[in-house]
């Protein structure tokens, strides 16, 4: 074999090795302006204090997120429009070094709207509006909505803790774990509306962790 036989021949074994890479790598499997897939997405709610913006202390900022451990279960079988609810946070709220919401605290809602699902596979639906936390013993309007949903251990890792007070805070954060993930066949809509996605009525058991965005500022010095 001559010298250019040899040199051919390795290039065009480098052209092989260089087209199976390319084979082998898919590269991304959804445009760039594409909403991210479900992988890509957070599916777990944080047990550890969450940390919010220190710009102006005592304030949490409108944009921020939190939390939430519902005490009783709701279904768009069973509610009704404008019933009440109430949560509790499942982690501390923390701004510069210092509790700002311990976890325990109790956060207010109301169910805005409640589509059950027909029989023409129509899913059911929730919407969830939070309208007030207690804080230290405080009322305080807030204005929020649901972002995501998540299933926990239940409610019996919240027995004898919530609501107990700012001084163990911080040991009701790690006592309220058990979060598992994602609940399944729930997609969030806008303006918070919880829908099932398998044409039946969405239920979030009691212990179930709601994400909430708050829409506002609040103050809670």
């Amino acid at each position: 074999m001559t010298v250019f036989s040899r040199s051919a021949s390795a290039l065009a074994l480098c052209a092989c090795v260089g087209c199976g890479a390319t084979t082998s790598d898919p590269g991304p499997s959804t445009a760039p302006n594409s909403p991210p897939s479900t992988s890509e997405v957070s599916t777990t709610a944080p047990t550890t204090p969450t940390t919010v913006n220190n710009d102006n202390p005592g304030t949490i900022p409108a944009g921020q997120e939190m939390d939430v451990r519902l005490r009783t279960a709701l279904s768009s079988e069973t509610a009704t429009a404008e019933q009440r609810f109430e949560a509790t946070t499942a982690v501390d709220l923390m701004q510069n070094g210092r509790v700002l919401v311990p976890a325990g605290s109790v956060v207010r809602g109301v169910v805005s709207a409640v589509d059950k699902a027909d029989r023409m596979d129509r899913s059911g639906s929730l919407q969830l509006s939070f309208d007030q936390m207690v804080v230290n013993g405080r009322e305080v309007p807030i204005r929020g909505t649901a972002t995501q949903v998540f299933e926990s251990g239940g409610i019996r890792e919240e027995k004898g803790t919530a609501g107990v007070g700012a001084g163990v805070g911080g040991i009701i954060g790690g006592v309220l774990g058990g979060v598992k993930g994602a609940i399944l066949g729930a997609v969030i809509g806008a303006g918070g509306a919880i829908a099932a996605t398998d044409g039946k009525d969405i239920t979030l058991p009691a212990g179930a962790i709601v994400r909430v965005r708050l829409d506002s500022s609040v103050n809670v010095r």
